[in-house]
């Protein structure tokens, strides 16, 4: 029993400035701090009684001059109104009420995020030496909460696929041989902040052509989406925005020139199929581990039948040759981060690559994204390994290990009997080659492809007030 007087303490993220200069960038609200308070301000901190249910929000107090370069300061009582807490106050007087408070416990959030291997900062205040403090409970408790997703977070997460899903086509239908990979970038951004008020990326994007499509993060500083697209090669646009924090995470593969070789054609096949074999699949109770292992066994299972790999089955599995085309996991739970937390419970230990390990929940919202790669720095090793070697056509693998790789990425809902898909692009062969011939995706949208989609109108900007 944590006691009546006890409560958690949040702090918000904090206004940054580049290096130091004055330049403020644009400030993102720190995860947990939006999904208890969702308020957009920085430098705030956020109090939560644990016997009453009491949400108090601490705002920064601001000197007058800030209205003079930032435009009005709202009052304690317009932010009650705006985020509907119970109280207001100052940052500054939270010492004194902790004081009135007497808390018994104060919960902190302190703990690891599996994915990026941080640890989360702590609240602290003047004076918060003098108290119990707790940092093991609330990180967990957090956490936990937030790997289910609610009603009114699912109508955002949709909302942020759907347009994210219009703006991948709408790269799709402008992409020709002699355009830069950053015009992908640029046209899918232009779209969804011009068409759907999303201001902020859910991560870096990557628009990989040719042999970068094989670089899993590509699009970062070191090789920021700056080849030339060519004729004849395939991209791989990893994009997605996010509106009121919530993210999407979309990935399509295509030929540049609209046509799919027969060896382009084989790939995309077995990424395809492994994706829709675990989306048929995917259930409450069912272990995301065990579709990671299916979509593994589907795509090698093509490899062998277009003569890339050879052997049993059984026995490519046991030698590791799948994860030598796909080294990363099948996906991860999405939600107010792109990878969201909760994956990997305290506990449980990580499974290869995976950022989640665990059976499927009703509300859970992730991304399934197999992807088929052929990676020099993993293959050319795999050539002079025995155990592998054996298993490797090298003769038709060297000549694409400068053709990128494949990935098909689609954020899913799981429901109380099977999955809900939110995205709603091209998939099969036929849609995105009609697709890149100039036809409305709502005219191509074929019944063939298994997995039901959303219906979307033509119109997908955002509506007024919406």
């Amino acid at each position: 029993d944590p006691g009546l007087s006890s409560f958690i303490l949040l702090t918000g993220g904090q206004a940054k400035t580049r290096d130091d200069t004055d330049h403020e960038e644009i400030f993102r609200q720190e995860a947990n701090f939006h999904y208890l308070f969702g308020v957009r301000e920085p430098d705030c901190m956020g109090v939560i009684v644990v016997g009453t249910g009491e949400a108090i929000l601490f705002i920064p107090r601001l000197p007058a001059a800030y209205a003079i370069w930032m435009g009005p300061i709202p009052t304690c009582e317009q932010y009650k109104e705006m985020y509907q807490v119970d109280r207001v106050m100052y940052v500054d007087e939270l010492p004194e009420w902790a004081n009135r408070q007497a808390p018994e416990k104060i919960f902190l959030y302190h703990g690891l995020n599996t994915d990026s291997k941080n640890f989360g900062v702590p609240a602290v205040f003047d004076g918060i030496d003098k108290f119990e403090v707790d940092k093991e409970y609330l990180h967990p408790a957090v956490f936990e909460s937030r790997v289910v997703k609610t009603k009114d977070e699912i109508h955002v997460l949709k909302y942020a696929n759907r347009i994210s899903s219009a703006a991948h086509i709408s790269v799709m239908q402008k992409v020709q041989p002699g355009m830069m990979e950053y015009q992908m970038e640029a046209d899918f951004m232009h779209y969804c902040y011009h068409q759907g008020g999303m201001r902020f990326e859910s991560y870096t994007c990557i628009c990989a052509c040719g042999p970068n499509a094989a670089i899993l993060h590509y699009g970062h500083a070191g090789a920021p989406n700056n080849r030339l697209l060519q004729d004849g090669e395939m991209t791989l646009n990893d994009m997605g925005c996010e509106y009121y924090c919530y993210a999407s995470d979309i990935t399509c593969s295509f030929p540049i020139n609209g046509k799919f070789t027969q060896a382009q054609k084989g790939v995309y096949e077995a990424v395809l199929d492994a994706g829709i074999r675990v989306m048929k699949s995917c259930k409450p109770g069912v272990s995301w581990v065990e579709m990671h292992k299916l979509a593994e066994r589907t795509i090698a299972e093509h490899l062998v039948r277009l003569g890339y790999i050879q052997g049993e089955i059984e026995d490519i599995i046991a030698a590791e040759i799948p994860e030598l085309f796909m080294p990363h996991g099948l996906g991860h739970l999405m939600g107010i981060d792109t990878h969201d937390v909760g994956g990997i419970p305290p506990g449980v230990q990580k499974f290869k690559s995976l950022r989640m390990n665990r059976d499927l929940i009703e509300g859970m919202v992730l991304t399934v994204e197999p992807g088929c790669y052929f990676i020099p720095a993993l293959l050319e090793p795999a050539f002079l390994d025995e155990t592998k070697a054996k298993h490797l056509n090298e003769e038709k693998l060297r000549p694409m290990l400068n053709k990128g790789g494949v990935r098909i990425e689609d954020n899913c809902i799981i429901t109380k009997d099977g999955l809900e898909l939110m995205t709603c692009v091209p998939r099969t062969i036929s849609e995105i080659e009609a697709v890149m011939s100039g036809k409305p995706f709502s005219e191509v949208c074929q019944s063939e492809y298994p997995i039901p989609r959303p219906t979307f109108s033509k119109d997908s900007k955002r509506k007024r007030g919406e």
